[in-house]
């Protein structure tokens, strides 16, 4: 394009940008840019996390290694430290307030050991679920991977715990006269179902702690109650005879208390399917299935906030 001046030159005026004119959203879809971090599908997200199993995996073993790597007795920890509680807990409720009633002692302490042994993997995979992505913001901002992978990773890690920690479990339960039996081989199914319900659960704990730190000071608290609600201490049909019989079955349709009843009822010989609410394997596997999906779904919507702001 040209033009004449006063003086009879020709000036060449320059040709018009083929990307003049275009907004920003016009010109990343023209040359294919797209959002750094874009919260991809659903389905791409769940390939992205399977391509990263490996990952995952190693991240779990190696968060396992170092949780004791300062303390000199190190790996024993992971089974100390709820035998010492499970102690603590006979001091008080089996031996104070008789919290045992309806028990012989070598029903009540394999029955109190397996309580807090199965629950503690749940209150350790909510509490480290809640620091999966805060606790970890290094990460989360120098590299690209799907962020999922963090709370799986960390449940993951307690499971492997509790796995460990399930030698000592075998020891006790052994010791006070419950042998190896066909009903051991539910110890299987009951942890896989565990698992679901406890990924899906610290899925749902790290999205609300990544925006909202001051929740890790809160849990706590909340699952101390959860404990105390969930009969690790005390048969809650028992326990409860004589109140109303609604309040038994809510405290008895919580998953926590499922999981624990059915891995007692693997174990203990005398805990019979009378302690069990009626469907328990049908609601075990709905929580699992329930908190697995749904955590795992409202953890992925807010991907592309994950390590911003």
């Amino acid at each position: 394009m040209s033009e004449t001046t006063h003086d009879a030159t020709v000036a060449v005026s320059a040709p018009a940008a083929p990307d003049e004119g275009l907004t920003a959203k016009e010109l990343a879809a023209k040359h294919g840019l797209t959002v750094s971090g874009a919260r991809p599908s659903l389905i791409e997200y769940v390939r992205q996390l399977w391509d990263r199993r490996h990952f995952i995996l190693a991240f779990s073993r190696a968060k396992l290694t170092a949780q004791y790597s300062q303390a000199k007795l190190g790996q024993l920890w992971q089974v100390a430290t709820p035998l010492l509680n499970a102690a603590v807990y006979f001091f008080i409720f089996g031996l104070l307030l008789e919290a045992d009633r309806g028990m012989s002692r070598e029903v009540y302490i394999p029955f109190l050991v397996t309580g807090v042994f199965v629950f503690t993997f749940t209150q350790s995979s909510v509490m480290a679920g809640v620091r999966a992505i805060s606790g970890n913001l290094g990460l989360v901002r120098a590299l690209h991977f799907p962020r999922a992978s963090l709370p799986v990773s960390f449940a993951l890690q307690q499971l492997q715990q509790l796995l460990f920690s399930m030698i000592v479990l075998f020891a006790i339960t052994i010791g006070f006269g419950h042998y190896p039996d066909l009903s051991w081989l539910l110890i299987v199914p009951v942890l896989v179902l565990q698992f679901c319900f406890n990924t899906g659960l610290a899925l749902i704990m790290a999205r609300a702690g990544a925006k909202t730190p001051d929740l890790a000071q809160l849990m706590p608290f909340v699952m101390r109650t959860w404990m105390y609600a969930s009969g690790v201490m005390f048969s809650i049909p028992i326990f409860l005879a004589d109140k109303p019989a609604w309040i038994a079955n809510v405290l008895q349709w919580n998953p926590a208390a499922i999981y624990m009843d059915l891995m007692r009822f693997a174990l203990i010989d005398d805990y019979s399917s009378k302690f069990l609410p009626d469907h328990v394997w049908a609601a075990a596997g709905v929580w699992a299935v329930l908190f697995a999906v749904g955590g795992f779904v409202y953890f992925w919507k807010a991907e592309e906030r994950y390590g911003r702001g």
